[in-house]
């Protein structure tokens, strides 16, 4: 039976879609030429189906609900300039390329400048759930950049949001080109980092700083 797009599936229960995944595998390994049920690939449709669900489960998911608890600096803590950034590096992604159904892998940072005024700052693992949010989906870089800042600047209002994210795409290594050493950069701006490229010059400046506090390394 067809499985009409987006709203009807999601009302599917999980075990549901899993059950209707399976055989679809079947199908694709034995127009491959393979044996589904030989014994290494017996248990592999059930596998590929709870995986693809993992995959795919931020499209369920609204980034808005990490962001929605915020927290405001105390009167005596507000930021005093617009140069005081809050910067969270290195944020690890696995996602899924929606051209080819192959992953990509890689890692974003995000910096953002509260408003003065309202000192409204988010906590710091809400940030990577943003992303984590973002990357479980059929994606592409460039969109989930751009998603990422977006939802920041929506729900924390600061004077500027800054996202990169580089990702290494199976489809660039193993097909096609084969660049086995090349890496995707993508960018988005909002606010001031818009206006002013002196803000996006201390950004790149903070993550030159090496990582961890005294005698980390």
């Amino acid at each position: 039976m067809a499985v009409q797009p987006t709203e009807h599936a999601e009302q599917l229960a999980r075990s549901t879609r899993r059950a209707r995944l399976r055989p679809l595998l079947r199908e694709v390994l034995a127009l491959l030429g393979e044996d589904p049920d030989r014994e290494g690939l017996r248990d592999t449709p059930d596998r590929w189906a709870e995986a693809l669900l993992t995959y795919t489960s931020g499209m369920k998911e609204d980034a808005a609900r990490h962001l929605q608890i915020t927290f405001r600096l105390d009167e005596d803590e507000h930021l005093e300039t617009t140069d005081e950034m809050v910067i969270l590096r290195n944020i690890q992604f696995a996602s899924t390329c929606e051209h080819h159904i192959a992953p990509f892998n890689g890692v974003a940072h995000i910096a953002y400048i509260p408003d003065p005024e309202s000192g409204k700052v988010a906590g710091l693992s809400k940030l990577a759930r943003v992303v984590e949010v973002y990357a479980r989906r059929l994606q592409i870089q460039e969109r989930m950049t751009h998603q990422i800042a977006n939802a920041i600047d929506e729900h924390l209002r600061p004077l500027g949001v800054l996202v990169t994210a580089q990702a290494v795409h199976s489809c660039m290594v193993h097909r096609g080109v084969e660049q086995h050493n090349s890496a995707t950069l993508t960018v988005a701006r909002r606010g001031v980092f818009l206006s002013d490229p002196h803000f996006e010059a201390r950004f790149h400046d903070y993550l030159r700083m090496p990582l961890g506090g005294a005698g980390l390394g």
